[in-house]
């Protein structure tokens, strides 16, 4: 286009600058942090709808359906117990090692999903997210939140074996509550800095099962911490007791088992654990948004 006197008022500006002049924008751009939340907020009832809707048909093939939900746990307990309590012996000073131990099974294991699937919520979506456009970070948070869900209903068969276990119902189980709010937290920040490290590297989702497992057998799920922390180097003793997958585990044990002291904790172990929560939470998040508008491309 020329104006009245013949001359292009364009002529010799780059891409950048016409860009600029008329109003244009890059397709897909990262939004700054704040607008992104408002965007991310205002899609939550699709988060929990995708959620709900994955859970639902996650198990529409198994004749048992929802029931995977509970026997999954339930039986991995069961293999650990064969192993750890009775081949093992590792039951031996541990009061009340089978309520022990599915408490630290049904614990981690809502850990260990949440960042395998968040691993994998971009590179299994990558569909979804080249036909719409919304913040993808709903993508970490609705896995966590099948998780979730999972966890919720296996909490309830967590009770009756803590019931059945000789286990009283105690002021205490109320802990429960803001021990899950604040481990969802932490698992949400895990899936999403998971989810970018996934995108990137695609066989990162077939390391994670085994860096995985190996922390698992550092968090206390089928044996005392304390037996190894008692005569290990005080280094030593303080990260293992410092490990967030292991206070999550004995929070839980000391809400729901009168057996399990509050002795096992350490000092200011709420702070401690709030800790956890807002650095894996709220860095996981800002780590994902930092790649938001490299997802899908490529």
């Amino acid at each position: 286009m020329t104006g009245t006197s013949g001359v292009d008022p364009d002529a010799g500006l780059s891409p950048a600058q016409l860009a600029a002049k008329h109003g244009l924008s890059v397709s897909g751009r990262r939004p700054g942090l704040l607008k992104y939340s408002r965007q991310l907020w205002g899609r939550r009832q699709f988060i929990v709808s995708f959620a709900t809707a994955r859970l639902i048909a996650m198990y529409t093939t198994a004749k048992l359906g929802q029931v995977w939900q509970v026997m999954t746990p339930l039986l991995n307990a069961g293999v650990y117990y064969l192993v750890f309590g009775l081949l093992l012996g590792q039951s031996r000073g541990i009061p009340d090692f089978i309520a022990y131990l599915c408490c630290g099974v049904f614990v981690f294991q809502f850990t260990q999903s949440a960042i395998l699937s968040g691993t994998r919520s971009i590179t299994d979506n990558l569909g979804l997210i080249r036909a719409l456009h919304f913040p993808r970070a709903c993508l970490p948070i609705a896995f966590t939140v099948i998780q979730l869900q999972q966890l919720i209903f296996s909490m309830g068969v967590l009770g009756v074996i803590m019931l059945v276990s000789g286990q009283p119902l105690t002021l205490h189980w109320l802990l429960i509550v803001p021990i899950l709010v604040l481990q969802s937290v932490f698992n949400t920040g895990l899936a999403m800095i998971m989810a970018r490290i996934g995108a990137k590297t695609t066989d990162m989702a077939q390391l994670m099962p085994f860096v995985i497992r190996t922390w698992m057998y550092l968090s206390g799920v089928f044996w005392a911490v304390s037996t190894f922390t008692a005569k290990a180097p005080h280094w030593a003793a303080v990260l293992l007791n410092m490990n967030p997958a292991l206070i999550f585990n004995d929070l839980m044990r000391y809400a729901l088992m009168t057996s399990v002291p509050e002795s096992i904790l350490p000092a200011h172990v709420w702070l401690i654990t709030l800790g956890w929560a807002l650095l894996f939470g709220l860095g996981g998040y800002v780590f994902f948004w930092l790649s938001e508008e490299e997802y899908g491309r490529g």
